[in-house]
């Protein structure tokens, strides 16, 4: 099933990805620190939701509150709760 998730507090706007059978695939961001979020993607890619969100929960982007990671940890969370 595919997820598009807004994000907030980050440079990135949007995360869509695919989520089947609690295994993340095709995570693309709009907007944001293009190398930086390909690697993220890359890494993320055919793992279980979980354990992405265990991963990324929590990292701060300097001063904000939020990260892009963490962003997708919480739209991967949200996505779960679906």
């Amino acid at each position: 099933m595919n997820f598009n998730y807004r994000t907030q507090g980050t440079c990135s706007r949007n995360i869509s990805f695919d989520l089947e059978d609690g295994v993340v695939t095709n995570i693309r961001f709009e907007g944001g620190c293009n190398g930086n979020l390909k690697g993220i993607s890359a890494l993320a890619e055919g793992k279980k939701a979980e354990e992405v969100i265990e991963t990324l929960s929590g990292i701060r982007c300097g001063f904000k509150s939020t990260s892009c990671p963490d962003q997708l940890a919480k739209a991967l969370s949200e996505a779960l709760n679906k």
